[in-house]
């Protein structure tokens, strides 16, 4: 039976004074940052990118082709001749001072990132953009430590790496793949999504600001034609990809039989596992901040959700009555949970698998909130009632959807969770320290939450195992992709 509860409701936020945008600088234009300027592309060509709350262009940026590729390939090998050999506290130091100016235009940072991708203010303000710092403040620490972290072993810096970073964290994003690079001595061409360029193109203007060297870090702008460039380019040494499975197996064919090392970090399907001796009002706050963070555009979100029988009732009544508090609304609010859907073209994709849900007979449930007819947005939604042969349990939703299972034994959920093609991430909320210890060893996940979920530090590594790829990012983890030893 298919049933859709409106019993709760979620307020729709017309807060007058959100965030204010004055003295945000925000250009009309933008050009590609190359060689340590802003130069225009060869071709002349620019795409829109769009605020998703209202459909309206925040501004043009420049669309790269294979002769911008070339270009900015070119100014990183010339610049890896003499990144590579100065004083390893040297690059200590300009990392560092990169650190230090996102922290002091981290308000424009802020912004610009909510506007351009749709999140709340207060997930881009108090997450994404303070743990970017300390991204590179982390890897400003390693640049001259490098024999300690690979003790007798002699690392060297590959060379040039393309780096092409997703639309659902673009600033921490790069963050997590220029500053051990750039701590090891790489020079880096990095390509920002199309649909969420800004970010990355301001910490252009930082990066140049901050004197370092120019060519060391390259950063161009254009769609998937673009990031197929930099990975066929022959003089790229490493790609390091985070983004949908589809183009990592792409990406995996096409630097095959080459010299070029590659990470991947793709999609995942994560499982979130809730006992019946859990904290059961912790709980419930973790499952909201698994799966609604960032409206679900995230990677390792807990869109699995297995509850165990004998507290299933209760988990779900009190999950739903917290979903009716949810604010869905204005990203510059600060009292927003849930901003806008990043794209149409995301919409879309989020929409048929709710339709493709009710067809295959799950129970839904969504937040009855009035949502504007301008712009990118999805009411929370919830399904009952599921197999774990319905699409929406095995595919990749990456939006603001659950699909809800229970479970009697815990062999019974540890072989429920990890059925799934991708191996990405879990959560375990239990109080018996035993049980989520034994779970950590049993799911085949890459990274394992205990009684917390989507919490990320830049001293731990992240990635994952089968179709959520491989490699590691953060951490002292995050040294090896960029290095080789002698």
């Amino acid at each position: 039976m298919v049933q859709k509860n409106k019993t709760f409701k979620a307020s729709w936020s017309y807060d007058p004074a959100p965030e204010s945008t004055d003295h945000i600088q925000i250009k009309k234009k933008y050009d590609l940052y190359i060689d340590g300027k802003f130069v225009k592309p060869e071709n002349g060509k620019y795409f829109e990118t769009i605020n998703p709350t209202n459909d309206e262009v925040i501004a043009e940026v420049a669309l790269a082709e294979k002769e911008d590729v070339d270009k900015a390939v070119r100014a990183a090998r010339n610049a890896f001749k003499s990144w590579s050999k100065i004083e390893p506290k040297e690059r200590g130091k300009y990392i560092y001072r990169i650190a230090r100016l996102i922290q002091e235009r981290s308000r424009e940072f802020a912004v610009i990132e909510s506007l351009d991708g749709g999140k709340p203010i207060r997930e881009s303000r108090d997450i994404d953009i303070p743990l970017a710092a300390n991204h590179f403040f982390y890897y400003a620490g390693w640049a001259d430590k490098l024999e300690y972290a690979f003790p007798n072993r002699n690392p060297k810096p590959l060379g040039v790496a393309g780096q092409i970073i997703p639309w659902n964290f673009p600033l921490l994003m790069a963050a997590w793949k220029l500053a051990p690079a750039l701590a090891t001595g790489n020079t880096v061409v990095l390509k920002p999504a199309e649909t969420t360029p800004l970010t990355a193109l301001k910490l252009a203007e930082i990066i140049r600001d901050s004197g370092l060297p120019k060519g060391v870090v390259n950063i161009i702008t254009g769609a998937g034609k673009t990031g197929a460039e930099i990975v066929n380019h022959p003089d790229i040494d490493k790609i390091s990809f985070t983004g949908s499975t589809a183009v990592g197996k792409y990406i995996q064919k096409a630097v095959a039989g080459t010299h070029k090392k590659i990470t991947l970090e793709l999609g995942g399907k994560s499982a979130n596992i809730i006992f019946e001796d859990a904290a059961i009002d912790q709980a419930v706050e973790g499952i909201i901040d698994a799966i609604f963070f960032n409206q679900g555009h995230v990677c390792c979100a807990g869109s699995r959700l297995f509850i165990q029988e004998s507290v299933a009732d209760t988990v779900i009544q009190k999950l739903k009555d917290r979903m009716a508090t949810l604010i869905v609304g204005d990203p510059l609010d600060k009292n927003t949970d849930i901003g806008a859907i990043n794209s149409k073209r995301q919409l879309k994709t989020i929409e048929n698998y709710i339709k493709i849900g009710l067809d295959e007979g799950g129970e839904i449930y969504q937040t009855d909130c009035k949502l504007p007819k301008k712009g990118n947005w999805c009411a929370p939604t919830l399904f009952l009632n599921l197999s774990q042969s319905h699409t929406i349990v095995q595919e990749e939703i990456f939006g603001p959807v659950l699909a809800i299972q229970t479970f009697r034994t815990i062999q019974e959920v540890i072989e429920k969770a990890n059925n799934t093609p991708y191996g990405l991430a879990a959560g375990v909320w239990t109080q018996k320290g035993a049980k989520l210890f034994h779970l950590s060893q049993k799911l085949k996940a890459g990274v394992i939450w205990g009684n917390t979920f989507n919490k990320f530090d830049a001293t731990s590594p992240f990635g994952g195992y089968k179709e959520s790829g491989f490699g590691r990012e953060g951490g002292l983890h995050g040294l090896k992709p960029y290095v080789k030893f002698e």
